[in-house]
Order: C-alpha cells, then sequence, then structure tokens
C-alpha cells in the first residue's frame, strides 16, 4: 500500500472553507478514483495560517497514476486552489505503508 501526502498552507480565517472545498473537490476525486483505499485532510494552526496535510492510501503506485497521471510526483490542484492557498507544495509524497 502507497501513501500519499500533499502539504498546503491557508490564511486560518479561510481553514474551514478550504477543508469543505476539498472535501467535495479534492477528496471525492481520490475516493472515486479505483484503488483509493481512503482520504483525509488533517489541519493545524501555525499562527496566523494554517497548514493542510492530504493524506490518501492507494493500492499500488499504478491506483496512484490513475489518479494523478504518469508523475506521481506532481501535486494536484483544483479550481479554486489559487483562492485559498497562502503557500503550497508543488510535489507529493508517497511512502511505503509498512503496518
Amino acid at each position: 500500500m502507497i501513501a500519499r501526502v500533499w502539504r498546503g498552507w491557508t490564511a486560518s480565517k479561510d481553514a474551514q472553507a478550504y477543508a469543505d472545498y476539498i472535501r467535495e473537490v479534492g477528496l471525492s476525486a481520490y475516493r472515486a478514483t479505483p484503488g483509493n483505499q481512503g482520504a483525509w485532510i488533517l489541519q493545524r494552526n501555525v499562527g496566523d495560517r494554517t497548514e493542510v496535510l492530504t493524506v490518501s492510501l492507494w493500492e499500488s503506485e499504478d491506483a496512484v497514476r490513475r489518479f494523478a497521471g504518469d508523475d506521481i510526483t506532481r501535486a494536484v490542484f483544483y479550481p479554486r486552489d489559487d483562492a485559498f492557498l497562502v503557500d503550497r507544495s508543488w510535489t507529493v509524497d508517497h511512502y511505503r505503508v509498512t503496518e
């Protein structure tokens, strides 16, 4: 199993609205992709910003490719991300889940 982790930051005042947006648009896309084993949003406040992690589990790298395309290290963005994100990672980290 593969864990896919992406990191971005919103203004703290926008954190809940962004989580709602990503739940509706992003997590639903993850979960609709064959081979997805689940997806979550994690948040923590850091000063006046909120760090956002999306974590998704996949049965294989091929399943990740079905969602992200051939370059699985490139982050996937959605139309309204620019309205919320004050900073973002343009790449995604992948981990082999061992337990």
